[in-house]
């Protein structure tokens, strides 16, 4: 039997599960807050340049992202853009200047990024003792320092976390923000054995790790999927629709209402694809309108969404010293600079910049320095336009600027995470029929994002 499904949140994962769930036939409404598709994922394109306000690239770390990209039912499967190969190459800030990151075991051996005792500790990784289970959870900076000390810590784990989460080790769960990591040390005793040993169950299951996934795009950017998605579930949207209760009705369905106080339709299941703030807001009746109200996930306002402000300026190429060739750098906390990190974006994909020219996305703040994402778009730009000329020899002012701030960038999945997945889990237990996604729930990645939506999309499918 086919269900009538209502998903609440217009973001990539709520496009995702719409989708899949009209593919095979069910009827889908999707409510959406504001006035777009696609949430944090938008394309700007003028005068030949093309940025990007949020994520960059995608990963194809699972078959999933691959089936997406190229269903037909989208027809953007020849809009796809791959990587450069320069952008397998990647730079950590060290004394002020960009330093390669190696990719081969030579390569680890012979870089000066890492001292002949940081290399020593790395060597002895396999021979540490595992945390052991049922102990108190650990911090990533915790974890990272007990198996390969600070030095990893501060110039491989600190600036890699400000690039991905925007967020600080010391306070994030490697259980829960880092659930392989913590995984192949349970299982394994060791990361460096468990990838090894790992590798042969890893191929089987098609998983691709995220060192091996290729990164894509869009001729005109990620926002090129998430329209092709919007525009396929067209008729079936409700946009500037903020929902802010469900109640549960007599015969067991759920009802929809919207912050106009309008009670829309009925429905057999509810996906739940909002960040944490906006869950926590949601009222749930049960029984009927007022009876048993209550905000089951109120506690999840206490998760920590640090705000991010990209920042994307264009260049003449001999504006800039450095070669550029790479994916772009990662700026560590004890380097004491003003940004998080600077992608190399039209070396990843040549298209996002006249001829002649280079574009640059530099990130400020994240759980680092909040408070200079928030300053005013000058500023930022000023901050950025700082670093950029001491670390790459930038000369001169930027020919195209783009800054996009999010208040709300990232959720972290801090020590103690574990009890806001629980309250997830026992909302979908006590209301059979909601089911929570997004990245809240399932990972920060857009890649997470969107096997999220296609999970519970399949969950759903599965009742019919």
């Amino acid at each position: 039997m086919k269900r009538t499904v209502a998903v609440i949140g217009g973001g990539i994962t709520g496009l995702t599960a719409a989708f899949r769930l009209k593919q095979g036939g069910h009827a889908v409404t999707l409510f959406e807050a504001s006035q777009r598709a696609g949430g944090v994922i938008r394309s700007v394109e003028k005068d030949g340049w093309l940025a990007e306000c949020g994520p960059n690239t995608m990963l194809e770390t699972s078959p999933a992202i691959t089936r997406l990209v190229e269903d037909a039912d989208l027809g953007i499967a020849d809009r796809r853009r791959d990587a450069s190969p320069a952008g397998g190459t990647r730079f950590i800030l060290k004394n002020g200047k960009p330093m390669m990151l190696p990719g081969s075991p030579g390569g680890f051996l012979k870089t000066s990024l890492f001292s002949f005792k940081a290399k020593l500790a790395l060597a002895a990784e396999p021979f540490k003792a595992r945390w052991p289970e049922g102990a108190a959870e650990e911090s990533l900076a915790d974890f990272v320092r007990r198996r390969l000390g600070q030095e990893f810590l501060d110039y491989a784990i600190n600036p890699f976390v400000a690039g991905v989460y925007a967020g600080d080790p010391e306070n994030l769960s490697v259980k829960y923000g880092f659930p392989k990591l913590y995984a192949l040390e349970q299982k394994y005793g060791s990361m460096i054995r468990g990838q090894i040993l790992g590798a042969r169950e890893r191929r089987k299951s098609g998983r691709v790790t995220k060192d091996r996934a290729k990164q894509l795009s869009f001729d005109k950017g990620l926002q090129v999927l998430t329209d092709a998605l919007a525009e396929n579930l067209q008729a079936h949207f409700r946009l500037g629709k903020e929902v802010t209760s469900i109640g549960k009705t007599e015969d067991g369905r759920w009802s929809i209402q919207c912050a106009n106080g309008v009670v829309v339709d009925f429905f057999d299941e509810v996906i739940l694809a909002l960040p944490a703030h906006r869950l926590a807001t949601l009222i749930f009746f049960r029984g009927g309108a007022g009876s048993g109200a209550g905000q089951p996930l109120k506690c999840l306002e206490e998760i920590v969404y640090p705000s991010v402000s990209s920042v994307v300026l264009g260049f003449r190429r001999d504006q800039v010293e450095h070669s550029l060739d790479g994916f772009g750098t990662l700026n560590p906390e004890v380097e004491k600079v003003n940004t998080l990190g600077t992608l190399f974006t039209s070396t990843l994909f040549p298209e996002r910049a006249p001829e002649g020219h280079v574009l640059l996305t530099t990130y400020v703040g994240g759980a680092r320095q909040p408070d200079l994402a928030l300053k005013e778009e000058g500023e930022r730009v000023d901050l950025v336009l700082k670093d950029l000329r001491s670390i790459y020899g930038v000369s001169g002012e930027p020919v195209f600027q783009h800054s996009f701030l999010y208040k709300k960038a990232i959720p972290q999945y801090e020590v103690g995470y574990g009890k806001y997945l629980d309250v997830m889990k026992q909302l979908e237990v006590d209301c059979p029929g909601i089911h929570l996604a997004g990245h809240c729930r399932d990972g920060i990645s857009l890649a997470d994002s969107i096997v999220s939506g296609e999970k519970v999309a399949e969950k759903i499918s599965r009742k019919a």
